[in-house]
């Protein structure tokens, strides 16, 4: 971790001093953005664009086996098939404001796939992130939990602002702006549970097509003085985070360069919408709406195996995506403790966040996948490994 792009000076936004230096009922808004002396936290990310891979191994990871025929269907590149390769958008963290070198992701953290960077803060410190757009198509950051005005919201829609309070909202190729984000009491764990809150970040410009291109990244906000330098919660050994997202490619900003690019026949297919106003992408053999059912962008096992130790504390962030998602992540092997429950079974909604800890006694490779049957033939599943104590 570049702990230069991390940790600043101990210092506030101007709208935050405002609120210190005069009362709430002077100035609207500083009663929920109020918030103790912390740090600021610096991060650089840019929207890309990329190719990405959803089953980079080029083979079912759970059996160990080249895909079968039924798996065939979601994986195989044909006449009418995209296969596995897409062209998405995805947040990528930089080292600093020329967003000319990527900051390494660690390997502890190459499980987060097409996932943005992880945003970490302490609850009174004030997130700082510097964005540009590298994409061919207007985007944002929009982040769930924490305290913003109306200039770092990242959202279009009549909110009675004037244009200088919404160029957040449409960040134009190749530009930049700084999205400042408070975090105050309320956007930090709730009293009697863990250490640390979950909540994300995406892109609003256009969310549906912007989340199915790839735009959404977690955050991670830790209870003041629960936190060590690198922001991991000092009750906590190892933490994993992880997507089960139903990704609809044919709302994707790309689907019609994907079609070019990866189908056989793309002059045979034609664009439209169900009954519902899903995008569909129609070809001789009929209509599909191509989902990718997967974990941090990865089918079929394809995910790098989180790894831990019998009798860590290991926490689990969990979290679905933007469409008519319904998830039961499964933990085969052990179990965890979410709501003063213990359990293996998890119930997930669209948007859905979810911290659940997890002390491992069941050494092994275990299963981890989505109880929905459909998702769970469709490639959401994975693998998690339980190593011997040290």
């Amino acid at each position: 971790m570049n702990s230069r792009n991390r940790f600043g000076k101990k210092t506030l936004p101007l709208a935050v001093l405002s609120c210190l230096l005069l009362s709430s009922a002077l100035l609207p808004g500083c009663d929920g953005g109020t918030q103790e002396l912390g740090q600021v936290r610096t991060y650089y990310i840019a929207s890309d664009p990329v190719v990405w891979d959803y089953t980079p191994e080029g083979m079912n990871m759970i059996t160990g086996e080249a895909f079968s025929e039924d798996e065939a269907f979601f994986t195989e590149r044909g006449d009418y098939d995209i296969g596995t390769e897409y062209k998405k958008a995805i947040y990528r963290e930089y080292t600093d404001d020329t967003f000319a070198e990527l900051q390494p992701r660690s390997e502890d953290w190459q499980h987060l796939g097409f996932m943005g960077p992880l945003i970490r803060a302490e609850v009174g410190d004030t997130i700082r992130i510097v964005f540009k757009n590298n994409v061919s198509f207007p985007t944002s950051l929009h982040p769930h939990g924490v305290f913003y005005e109306k200039d770092s919201e990242g959202a279009p829609y009549n909110d009675d602002t004037g244009d200088a309070q919404m160029v957040d909202d449409f960040v134009q190729t190749g530009e930049t702006h700084t999205y400042t984000w408070n975090v105050p009491e309320r956007a930090g764990p709730a009293p009697g549970g863990p250490s640390s809150a979950f909540w994300m970040y995406h892109s609003h410009s256009d969310e549906a097509r912007d989340v199915n291109s790839g735009l959404m990244g977690p955050m991670i906000i830790t209870t003041k003085g629960m936190a060590g330098e690198d922001l991991i919660p000092s009750d906590v050994d190892r933490e994993f985070v992880i997507a089960f997202m139903s990704t609809e490619e044919a709302a994707s900003w790309f689907i019609e360069e994907n079609v070019q690019t990866y189908m056989g026949k793309p002059e045979d297919v034609t664009y439209g919408r169900s009954r519902f106003g899903s995008p569909l992408v129609i070809t001789p053999n009929g209509s599909t709406e191509i989902a990718r059912e997967a974990l941090n962008g990865f089918l079929f096992g394809n995910m790098p195996m989180p790894t831990m130790e019998l009798g860590e504390r290991v926490r689990w962030y969990i979290m679905a995506g933007t469409n008519f998602e319904v998830h039961a992540p499964h933990w085969h092997g052990n179990v965890l403790t979410a709501g003063a429950m213990r359990l293996d079974v998890m119930e997930l909604t669209t948007m859905g966040m979810q911290v659940a800890d997890m002390v491992p006694d069941d050494e092994g490779i275990w299963l981890f996948h989505c109880h929905v049957a459909g998702h769970f033939n469709g490639g959401m599943s994975a693998r998690y490994q339980v190593l011997p104590a040290e």
